[in-house]
């Protein structure tokens, strides 16, 4: 529902959905907040800032025909929030709406006092406010390190903590922190906390993210009481998401997926990261390429659709023909298709060095491929594929612009 309004002679335009308000102002600003009053994203004069739920903003503009970002914290991630709250308190003293353009049904009065309420919270909800609740955030969620691009809206439900295996070299979201399998009642306790913590917010989550980076690695039995457990703590059945490994996902069989698809699970992403094993060994990323090729199939044959990641870049030029010809290779036998995605993630250093066991210590690191080769290594491994029928979605996975 969209409703027009003025302040001091300026038009504003306010876009009101299930889970969010837009505010369009002076054709240069436009602030989103969720129901419950918290800042989403915030427009003005060219620069975009994103919050999330950890105080965290991500900052992005363009320069001389490229995209920036930036991540902001404290100080000026407080800024930011400030100038946000200004506005929605200079709308909340003298804001007039006028003019609603209402759907069928929609109520005009209903919809008016809605909107003045979610800006009398936004107009709350400023520096010190964020503050708060950035602590408050801290004390449900452990850090979260890495959400599929599709799942940033998701509600995370850590029903485990810490990656099992940690041992990947390209990966530092979880290095220090013991892996930790909850039990169901410690789940429904963090279950019921984050309820707590996101109020109205959650009209803005949709599904939900079992987290963290290798949930479905908890043993079958195990998994089904969670499940059980968290249908009953949310008191309905939900859309559900998960990380597994391949060298793990293999080790559950289609019926095993069949049966977490009753409960509600529907999609799985796979990192696969490359289809060229020795690379593979070189970061120290457990299994084979052919490990994941199974999980998926049985993933898919239990009724489940598949994420798939794609590292480009990983081990530099060194690697580069086994990575495109191997990857290739392994993707064509995972039979993709519609309802799956396939990711492709470019490669960021963790600052953690890795080698291959045939380099000697003296050798130089393998290089960060330049954007140009970047490009090509992904449009190579693109131009290879052969998926039969629809295929799946492909997209671009970018762990800079992840913020929850």
């Amino acid at each position: 529902m969209v409703l027009r309004g003025w302040v001091d002679q300026q038009p504003i335009t306010l876009s009101l959905k299930p889970g969010a308000l837009t505010v369009a102002w002076a054709e240069t600003t436009v602030v989103v907040v969720d129901r419950a009053g918290r800042l989403w994203s915030f427009y003005t004069h060219g620069h975009h800032f994103r919050r999330g739920l950890n105080g965290k903003i991500l900052s992005k503009w363009s320069h001389t025909g490229s995209r920036q970002r930036r991540i902001l914290q404290g100080s000026e991630a407080n800024l930011v929030v400030q100038r946000a709250a200004d506005i929605m308190q200079t709308l909340h003293q003298r804001l007039v709406i006028t003019a609603p353009q209402l759907g069928a049904g929609s109520s005009a009065a209903g919809a008016e006092d809605t909107v003045r309420d979610i800006v009398r919270c936004a107009a709350a909800f400023d520096a010190a406010a964020a503050r708060v609740d950035a602590c408050r955030f801290h004390n449900v969620y452990k850090p979260i390190g890495i959400l599929p691009p599709d799942q940033y809206m998701a509600l995370v439900v850590q029903m485990t903590e810490g990656c099992s295996f940690n041992s990947c070299t390209f990966c530092s979201f979880y290095k220090g922190r013991p892996f930790h399998i909850k039990s169901p009642q410690e789940l429904r306790s963090h279950v019921i906390a984050a309820l707590a913590f996101l109020g109205d917010s959650i009209h803005m989550r949709r599904g939900v993210f079992l987290a963290d980076a290798n949930a479905l690695v908890v043993p079958q039995p195990q998994l089904l009481e969670l499940l059980d457990t968290l249908a009953e703590t949310l008191g309905e059945k939900n859309a559900l998401f998960a990380f597994v490994d391949g060298f793990s996902g293999q080790k559950k069989t289609a019926q095993d997926y069949a049966a977490l698809s009753r409960r509600g699970l529907q999609r799985v992403y796979v990192g696969l990261e490359s289809g060229h094993d020795p690379l593979l060994a070189a970061v120290k990323k457990p299994g084979q390429a052919a490990d994941a090729v199974s999980a998926v199939r049985q993933m898919k044959s239990g009724g489940l659709n598949v994420g798939v990641i794609v590292m480009v870049g990983l081990g530099g030029e060194q690697y580069v023909k086994g990575h495109v010809h191997d990857t290739i290779h392994i993707l064509n036998q995972m039979d993709l298709g519609r309802g799956d995605l396939l990711y492709f993630s470019e490669f960021i250093t963790s600052g953690v060095p890795f080698r291959s066991p045939d380099i000697e210590e003296s050798a130089p690191e393998p290089q960060v491929l330049s954007p140009a080769k970047l490009k090509a290594q992904r449009e190579g491994i693109i131009a290879g594929l052969r998926f039969p029928g629809h295929g799946p979605k492909i997209a671009t996975y970018d762990i800079r612009e992840f913020l929850y």
